[in-house]
């Protein structure tokens, strides 16, 4: 997967993963994919819900450590 940006946003609680999110995927053009790294255990709910409401399309997502990483592609 060619990921365009990464967003670090480790050690923020909800909704600022979101609210980063939705700032860093508005710099991005169409197709293109932001990854995020987060340690909110929220986000995983919280990003889908995003992705469905948005319209864009949360690629994938895993666990490593503790980090929640997401891949979003920007509709």
């Amino acid at each position: 997967m060619n990921v365009t940006k990464v967003l670090d946003a480790k050690g923020l609680a909800c909704p600022m993963p979101i609210v980063k999110t939705k700032k860093a995927i508005a710099d991005l053009q169409t197709g293109e994919v932001l990854e995020i790294h987060t340690t909110d255990k929220g986000a995983v709910k919280d990003m889908g819900a995003w992705a469905e409401s948005t319209g864009n399309e949360l690629v994938k997502h895993e666990e490593e450590n503790g980090v929640f990483k997401f891949w979003m592609k920007k509709a």
